[in-house]
């Protein structure tokens, strides 16, 4: 949520960025409007109340006097029902004015570029050389399918499409590499922590844009709870309606958890395979930081998810997501794709994303510095979606007989150095 501050002092930056964001700016219109209606409210209010109590005053000095009061006493009864309703009228005003405030986006960084969709995304480095075969490489299903490691026709049947079932060494292999990804982030004084899988309606408009809640959140029938879609909004949550001492920050935590997403609006998309289900485990980068510690905190939480990647021999690149395709809470978001050889392109496996303030407002998380109580900023960056990362690794890492090698940081994890091919 933006500060209403900016609405009341300097609306057209607002503006820009919807602009930008390809949103109407009738919005930013909308919220002003009703701010300036609430406040007029508020000082009708103020000056009623003022009136009340001048007629106070007088009726009590005409009783004190042993004069009749009875004129004043019904103008005192009416500007009591009058200031109840400009009462109710400002409270409902201000409620409209704030659902409408929610619905507007996070302010962009300057540095997002223009653009309308993905199309428009700005590559800004790429890492790692593709691998060469001397055969034809084939798609991750394909190979853990003749591997016994992955069920994905008995999982629809029993659950629907994109769902899977995980077997022998890929059960292994996921725990391993959701270890890893953990040790890393402890070793970097990252809090280890497993929040709970599901959370109220309250707690998830705290972290998420409510507009989500159709398209992505799975919601438990009869009952104000929903699914998580990531560590991320429990970990928000954690911190809800907390103010803590600004030396404290920047807290930084490594959350472990399933997701749950609809991928709603992703029909006939990435179907085949584990790469977009609609369950998986991850581990999520969290940052509640100071404000003049966020741009740190953003290049931190990036290095980090750039060293998982590096450590597994991942060939990636990171893009930056242009002003259209930039997620409605957050002001810059930079995605690290993973190259697939069967496809030939790369494919997202992880965002890092900086929201300033705006999910710390929405969630309530304050700190206190140099005698100001402030809200405070917030990152995000997936450390590992591991089987969006599995369905990676196994495609780069596939060979001739159809055999799988693992990366050397992950042996003293598995405890096997390859998924060895099944005999015939």
């Amino acid at each position: 949520m933006l500060d209403i501050e900016l609405f009341r002092k300097n609306p057209e930056v607002i503006k820009e960025s919807q602009q930008k964001r390809g949103q109407p700016v009738e919005l930013v219109e909308e919220v002003t409007r009703l701010d300036e209606k609430w406040r007029e409210h508020l000082q009708l209010a103020e000056k009623l109340k003022h009136e009340r109590n001048i007629v106070s005053e007088k009726i009590n000095q005409l009783k004190k006097a042993g004069k009749p009061a009875a004129t004043e006493i019904k103008k005192t009864k009416d500007l009591i029902d009058e200031l109840k309703k400009v009462d109710e009228q400002a409270s409902t005003t201000k409620m409209m004015r704030d659902k409408v405030l929610l619905e507007i986006p996070n302010l962009l960084e300057k540095d997002v570029p223009l653009g309308k969709d993905e199309t428009e995304n700005v590559e800004l480095k790429k890492v790692g050389k593709p691998p060469s075969f001397t055969f034809t490489p084939k798609h991750h299903q394909d190979l853990l399918e003749a591997l016994d490691c992955l069920d994905v026709e008995q999982a629809a049947k029993v659950a629907g499409a994109r769902f899977y079932y995980l077997k022998n060494q890929l059960v292994k292999l996921n725990h391993a590499i959701m270890d890893f990804a953990l040790d890393l982030l402890i070793k970097k004084g990252f809090t280890p922590i497993q929040p709970p899988y599901m959370l109220n309606k309250a707690a998830v408009s705290g972290a998420v844009h409510i507009s989500a809640f159709e398209d992505s959140i799975y919601k438990i029938q009869d009952e104000d709870l929903y699914l998580i879609a990531t560590a991320e909004h429990p970990i928000v949550a954690y911190m809800r309606d907390r103010l803590v001492d600004g030396k404290e920050l920047p807290l930084r935590f490594a959350g472990i958890s399933p997701c749950f997403r609809k991928e709603a609006g992703t029909h006939g998309k990435d179907t085949k395979g584990i790469f977009r289900i609609h369950q998986f485990e991850k581990v999520e980068q969290v940052s509640i930081c100071r404000k003049e510690q966020a741009e740190k905190e953003f290049d931190v939480l990036l290095a980090n998810l750039e060293e998982v990647f590096k450590s597994l021999e991942i060939p990636y690149r990171l893009i930056i997501l242009c002003s259209g395709d930039t997620g409605k809470k957050d002001g810059k978001t930079i995605d690290l794709e993973g190259w697939f050889p069967s496809q030939q392109k790369y494919g997202e496996l992880a965002s890092c994303s900086i929201l300033r303030d705006y999910q710390g407002r929405r969630s309530n998380i304050k700190y206190q510095w140099d005698g100001k109580t402030i809200f405070a900023d917030t990152l995000n960056n997936t450390a590992i979606a591991t089987e969006r990362a599995m369905a990676c690794l196994v495609e780069n890492f596939q060979q001739k007989d159809g055999s799988i090698r693992i990366p050397k940081v992950l042996w003293k994890y598995t405890g096997f150095k390859e998924i060895a091919a099944r005999k015939a």
